[in-house]
């Protein structure tokens, strides 16, 4: 038996002041983006931007169905769009932020499992890395270089890669 051990490295910032002006303006595009949430039944607003290389930026919310599996999240929606779009785009960078009038969001909300697995893809297939933006609107921002950190494990079958 072999005990293997994972490190992560992200960094922490307190709010958006102390942001760079490109990942603060991102951010706010994220939260811009929260205004085409469709999320009637949890109520629960999600926003991405994502920053492309030569500087567009594209927007992505949360869309929710009745039959709850149909409804896809934010970042996906983003990714998608700009997939089928602009499918040789290159993503430099992402902001993910979540808005709800239920309670007070006091930490950054992280992206799904399956969010993550067509993030890491998107690098896979663009050969290069995406930095992720996790904002809470008023508290802390946690910056990670690269998909790896946040899903160590990412399925990767390199014989069905065409």
């Amino acid at each position: 038996m072999n005990e293997r051990n994972f490190s992560i490295s992200y960094q922490s910032f307190k709010g958006l002041e102390e942001l760079s002006e490109n990942d603060k303006a991102l951010c706010l595009k994220a939260e811009e983006a929260l205004n085409t949430s469709y999320s009637p039944y949890s109520r629960f607003k999600v926003g991405t931007a994502l920053q492309l290389k030569g500087g567009k930026v594209v927007l992505g919310s949360n869309q929710e169905n009745v039959a709850y599996p149909s409804g896809l999240c934010a970042e996906r929606v983003a990714l998608f769009a700009i997939g089928s779009s602009d499918p040789n785009a290159v993503i430099e960078s992402m902001a993910i932020t979540a808005k709800t009038d239920n309670f007070v969001i006091e930490k950054p909300v992280t992206s799904c499992g399956a969010c993550l697995q067509v993030m890491a893809e998107v690098e896979q297939k663009q050969k290069q890395e995406i930095e992720v933006l996790f904002y809470c609107i008023n508290g802390e921002i946690l910056k990670v270089k690269g998909i790896k950190n946040l899903l160590p494990f990412v399925f990767v079958e390199a014989r069905l890669v065409v």
